[in-house]
């Protein structure tokens, strides 16, 4: 697509004569049509041509340098989820209600309370439990920011896990799939878990989870610094460069966010 819709404009110039407003009016064309994907692997392509234009000596510098800040950033996609205190209790009491297999309901019990990324929940393994130490270490291969993770898991995580150990304990994976047991289940049988308990598409997805942890304990007025650390996001700036792990403080929080949502069930 990228080139469909550069090369029928500028394919026959000479590289020479393309200039960087050239670009900018094809990419703010294509980026008020909402197409922000192919925008940036049109700017990619441009700038890989210039680059080759510029060894062979057919261009003096690359014109995408001048487009940083010229176009607009991608939208944030925001997830629909329940942070109202309650909503999230009709959502913990109808998952503890819920009569579906016994792994299913586990990886949804677990959820609220670990806050990881869908893929990561469902694809986690046995071998990366560290039940003495109650603690969940993800490998970097797994997670989106390619870096180690550390999920400290509270007393009711652990509880979640001991009970579904002697299903699965002797597999590889916590949540294997219902016809085999070498891979796990799909983001689409816990999104089918959450449409049968009666949450729509607009008000809850599997991501949801991590929206309302972010949300809430920002509220409760835990540090923000923690909560962005526990959700694995990636730091920016000067500040991220000597970013700390608060693996102490995360271990309080989440002990802390677990007994928050029994009490919020209690209530």
């Amino acid at each position: 697509m990228a080139e469909s819709r550069l090369f029928p404009i500028l394919g026959c110039r000479p590289i020479k004569t393309i200039k960087t407003i050239d670009i900018l009016t094809i990419l703010r064309d294509i980026e008020n049509q909402g197409f922000f994907e192919v925008v940036s692997k049109i700017k990619i392509l441009v700038s890989q041509i210039f680059k080759y234009a510029i060894i062979t000596n057919r261009a003096e510098y690359n014109i995408t340098a001048n487009l940083n800040g010229a176009l607009k950033s991608k939208p944030k996609r925001h997830f629909p989820s329940l942070s109202d205190p309650k909503d999230l209790k009709r959502l913990l009491l109808a998952i503890d209600d819920y009569n579906g297999t016994t792994v299913v309901k586990a990886a949804l019990k677990l959820a609220p309370l670990v806050f990881v990324r869908p893929g990561e929940l469902r694809n986690a393994e046995w071998a990366e439990l560290d039940l003495e130490n109650a603690e969940w270490r993800i490998p970097a291969a797994k997670m989106k920011m390619k870096k180690a993770h550390i999920v400290p898991l509270s007393r009711q995580s652990l509880a979640i896990i001991q009970e579904l150990k002697p299903l699965t304990g002797q597999g590889r994976f916590l949540f294997p799939g219902p016809r085999t047991i070498v891979r796990p289940i799909t983001d689409a049988t816990l999104l089918n878990a959450l449409r049968n308990m009666g949450f729509t598409k607009d008000e809850m997805v599997v991501h949801g989870f991590r929206s309302i942890a972010s949300t809430r304990l920002k509220e409760l007025g835990y540090n923000w610094d923690w909560i962005e650390r526990q959700l694995a996001h990636a730091p920016g700036g000067v500040r991220g460069a000597n970013y700390p792990d608060y693996l102490p403080e995360r271990r309080k929080m989440l002990q802390d966010w677990a007994d928050h949502l029994d009490k919020l069930k209690n209530s």
